[in-house]
């Protein structure tokens, strides 16, 4: 006569996958990045059809990356530092008129960033920290501070005066334009 085979209890493994299972979901945390703080322009429908913005060739600062993370600031091959990058940039924002080849105000400076789509993101954040380190830059001047005190500044919801004193008359218009496909 064959023996028989003795089951062995599994009832409760299903409960105890779901205990697992429950006390991972609520232990866990998951990483919430923030990514890049932009201000994003309305949605195309939005905007007058009618309407024809005309910026001045000279208001405009142009800046480009190839696929191979090659510059060319206002045309030329720039092989520069950041550092210079953002020098530049401030003095484009800052010439109120005083040079025909920069703007005429920084009311109306406008830094525009294209990038291809082959282009590193590593490069593509150099260029836009540069472009952001020039306004910063400019706006902690104004207070007589350093960038960083600047930064605590914008974060302090009591110091929104000072703020926005330092932001007065130069708005950060840094115009990210839609990549080109050729080296993706």
């Amino acid at each position: 006569m064959p023996r028989p085979v003795p089951d062995i209890p599994n009832a409760s493994m299903a409960d105890i996958a779901f205990l697992l299972l429950t006390f991972f979901l609520v232990t866990t945390t998951v990483a919430n990045d923030k990514g890049l703080t932009l201000q994003l322009p309305p949605p195309p429908e939005a905007m007058p059809k009618d309407v024809e913005i005309k910026i001045q060739e000279r208001n405009l600062f142009k800046i480009q990356i190839n696929s191979f993370d090659a510059l060319l600031v206002e045309g030329e091959p720039y092989t520069g530092s950041m550092r210079e990058l953002t020098d530049k940039i401030k003095t484009f924002v800052l010439n109120n008129g005083v040079d025909t080849e920069s703007s005429d105000s920084p009311e109306k400076a406008i830094v525009s960033f294209k990038a291809d789509r082959g282009t590193t993101h590593k490069k593509f954040i150099e260029v836009l920290d540069a472009a952001q380190r020039a306004y910063y830059e400019i706006y902690a001047e104004k207070l007589g501070v350093t960038v960083d005190q600047w930064r605590d500044i914008a974060s302090d919801p009591e110091r929104k005066a000072d703020y926005n004193k330092s932001r007065e008359g130069v708005p950060m218009q840094i115009s990210i334009a839609e990549p080109t496909k050729v080296g993706g």
